[in-house]
């Protein structure tokens, strides 16, 4: 299965270069994101810090979920346009295709977000985090990434069309918008405080952004590494599920 899923890999990652849109909403729009909220907006958000100090690890974040809607397209694809019968008669392993997409998706958050973090320091970044703090990050950010990958990879097997499963990852983009990445949750109104403060991306993000800052809190820690666990588990189950069932 392991020979099977590096075919499928590379397969997935030569798909991705032939796309453009896909590399821009993948590696480019993030730092489109980073270059608009600090370098054009920044000044108008009070923070209590540099603003590309509190903003880098949303928009870290915002990297991972502008990724989603290319994979989700390309799995549908898959399914949509006969491309698993011929893997089938080859005797391909069925996860090994559900694994080469999620691998992918990890491996492009990775190539965004070192490109991200390269542009935050050029606009004045600066991070008091160790090496194992850094460390710490790279953990966080595959765990998240694994996580988005496979719920994503789900929603694209469910879709009925390579278009309705773009769109499918359409509320997995828009939800940094409704957390702590861009200001604090506490700045926020009624209503939209309280869901900022108890959806899934705020606590990832803080631990991001303690992390970052060289002093991440359990309290966050915990919920960020329980939810990522938790939608990893449920996004795993629901496409192997309707994989067996659409294949």
């Amino acid at each position: 299965m392991t020979a099977h899923a590096m075919v499928m890999l590379r397969r997935d990652f030569k798909h991705l270069t032939r796309n453009p849109t896909s590399v821009f909403n993948a590696v480019l729009m993030p730092i489109v994101l980073m270059l608009m909220f600090v370098y054009m907006l920044g000044d108008a958000f009070s923070v209590g810090v540099d603003y590309v100090d509190y903003a880098t690890p949303g928009l870290m974040l915002m990297a991972v979920c502008y990724g989603l809607g290319g994979t989700a397209t390309a799995v549908n694809a898959d399914m949509t346009k006969g491309v698993i019968n011929r893997f089938k008669v080859m005797d391909v392993s069925r996860g090994a295709v559900l694994t080469g997409h999620v691998v992918t998706s990890v491996l492009t958050n990775l190539i965004a977000i070192a490109a991200l973090v390269g542009v935050a320091f050029l606009l004045g970044f600066d991070a008091s985090a160790s090496a194992l703090d850094w460390l710490g990050v790279v953990g966080m950010i595959v765990l998240l990434a694994t996580a988005a990958g496979w719920f994503t990879v789900a929603l694209g097997l469910a879709a009925k069309s390579p278009e309705t499963a773009g769109m499918a990852a359409v509320p997995l983009v828009m939800l940094p918008f409704f957390s702590s990445a861009i200001v604090p949750a506490d700045k926020m109104g009624p209503g939209l405080r309280e869901f900022a403060e108890y959806q899934p991306f705020t606590p990832i993000i803080e631990t991001l952004r303690g992390l970052l800052a060289g002093g991440p809190s359990a309290g966050d820690v915990i919920p960020a590494i329980a939810w990522c666990i938790g939608i990893a588990v449920v996004g795993y189950v629901w496409a192997r599920s309707t994989f067996s069932k659409r294949a």
